[in-house]
């Protein structure tokens, strides 16, 4: 049975020798290609694949916020991220998201369309390399202070972060407060500068 693929990358190059190669490698047959995360959204929501394979650095919309729309229309879709970087926080938001495969951009077409075939059947498929670097967890923030620096990195006000995290506007602050005080820094731009640069977001 042939699985269908959405791939989304902004190399052209890389983009377009994986179209070609991976129906070389298995029963699978690319039915759309996107070169921003706008456009990978698009294509997924008019084409419904089996199988998104999406770039994690995309103009636009980055590889996680594409999976988080996707995921969010459609709860199980099987998701295949591409990474140039092994970052073990990456890896985790992803997971969290419901990403079922992680694997290098460097990987042979050969070993993606093994992985297209894994998640495609519901399982799951993450490097080895990048699996082993995740188990290394230096990251000292909750949760919830995570999700606040988050909102915090896109310049809300606190009233306005509170509403988008159904928070009180004093719990926001406390999170902010405690969330500079372990990241070293004096604000919460800052903060969420240092976090976003340590691979904790």
């Amino acid at each position: 049975m042939t699985i269908t693929v959405l791939l989304a990358d902004d190399e052209r190059l890389i983009r377009s020798a994986l179209a070609t190669l991976l129906p070389l490698e298995g029963d699978i047959d690319v039915v759309a290609e996107a070169g921003t995360g706008t456009e990978a959204v698009a294509a997924f929501e008019r084409l419904r694949p089996d199988v998104a394979i999406l770039d994690l650095e995309m103009p636009e919309l980055d590889g996680l916020h594409v999976a988080e729309r996707i995921l969010a229309q459609a709860p199980g879709q099987a998701v295949l991220m591409l990474t140039r970087y092994a970052r073990p926080g990456t890896l985790r938001s992803a997971l969290r998201l419901g990403v079922r495969g992680f694997l290098g951009k460097d990987s042979e077409a050969a070993l993606i369309a093994s992985a297209v075939a894994e998640v495609a059947a519901g399982g799951r498929y993450v490097d080895a390399n990048i699996s082993a670097q995740a188990l290394i967890d230096d990251c000292p923030l909750t949760e919830r202070e995570r999700d606040v620096l988050r909102v915090a990195g896109d310049g809300y006000s606190v009233k306005d972060m509170a509403k988008i995290l159904h928070l009180a506007p004093g719990t926001v602050r406390n999170y902010l407060s405690s969330a500079i005080q372990k990241t070293h820094t004096s604000t919460r731009h800052d903060a969420a500068r240092y976090a976003r640069e340590h691979d904790w977001l």
